[in-house]
């Protein structure tokens, strides 16, 4: 497969104005796109990214006010890491500590990370990378352009039975095994870098995870382009791997399969991004809504929350 690394993560929140307060007031992230879940148009898919909203920074939410919250466990992604300036986490931890925020020192992999929660409880992490991460973070009058968030670092999926996993990352996905440290094996692909890294964390004593509020409903990986996205279906297929149609997600195109310890994997595209509905300087402003729900938008609108 031709993966580039990460593209977005999609986790599931409880309160809409909740959600966009604190990941745009508080970790200074922008809103690059409103819109509604397309299999579920009641509810809003809320996207928050980068300057440019590029694939690799977008963390994405489902708003499900009635689900139970989560329980953390094996078969689930356990922690989403953002990339930070070296000599970042200083302000991080005062900033998120102003804000109610409890925030945790970690040294991980020669990093130092910061991690804490978000309002539903999502595990998040800080990694102040020693690595080059020139990707641009949206402005923001309280984060000064030195400290904030570029996009992903990685992510972190806890699982039952390391090899089961590993297999398919490095087998039918490129990943390669990068670095390792008591029970966190780490993963790469491409280039590698910020962006790229999946840390599998085997914890076989741990009971299942539950899906719910406060966890990640799906990694998805970057792929450039609709025929690398079609041979990538193929490979998957052919290996017996139950892997969805292509689905038209507006912005990107989707592929989803469930890797073997439970965890759903999306493939997407990079294009064609998230300004074929609204220029860069206008993203997130105004619901965007898919051609196939237009006619229902007075009343999709009437049953949102306003933001």
């Amino acid at each position: 497969m031709r993966l580039l690394g990460l593209h977005h993560i999609t986790a599931i929140a409880s309160d809409a104005k909740r959600n966009v307060d604190f990941y745009t007031r508080v970790l200074g992230l922008r809103l690059v796109k409103k819109t509604v879940n397309f299999d579920d148009p009641g509810t809003y898919h809320l996207y928050y990214g980068n300057q440019t909203a590029s694939p690799g920074a977008l963390l994405t939410f489902f708003l499900w006010d009635e689900l139970p919250r989560g329980r953390a466990g094996t078969g689930l992604t356990s922690a989403i890491a953002w990339s930070v300036p070296r000599g970042a986490l200083g302000f991080w931890r005062e900033r998120l500590q102003a804000q109610g925020v409890a925030a945790a020192p970690i040294a991980r992999q020669g990093e130092e990370v910061l991690a804490f929660t978000d309002p539903d409880g999502l595990p998040l992490e800080l990694v102040a990378t020693t690595e080059s991460d020139p990707r641009l973070p949206a402005p923001h009058p309280e984060v000064p352009p030195g400290k904030g968030i570029r996009g992903f670092h990685g992510v972190t999926l806890t699982i039952g039975v390391e090899e089961r996993t590993a297999a398919v990352l490095t087998e039918d996905m490129g990943y390669r095994l990068l670095a390792r440290e008591e029970n966190r094996a780490r993963y790469t692909v491409g280039d590698g870098g910020p962006g790229t890294y999946v840390d599998l964390l085997t914890a076989p004593s741990l009971p299942r995870g539950r899906s719910g509020l406060g966890t990640v409903h799906h990694v998805a990986f970057r792929t450039p382009d609709d025929p690398s996205q079609a041979e990538a279906r193929d490979a998957l297929a052919t290996r017996g791997f139950n892997v969805s149609p292509i689905m038209d997600r507006c912005y990107f195109h989707s592929i989803y399969y469930r890797e073997p310890n439970g965890v759903l994997f999306e493939i997407a595209t990079d294009g064609p991004g998230f300004t074929v509905d609204e220029p860069l300087a206008e993203l997130g402003r105004t619901l965007k809504l898919p051609p196939w729900h237009e006619p229902q938008r007075a009343a999709i609108e009437a049953h949102l929350p306003k933001l």
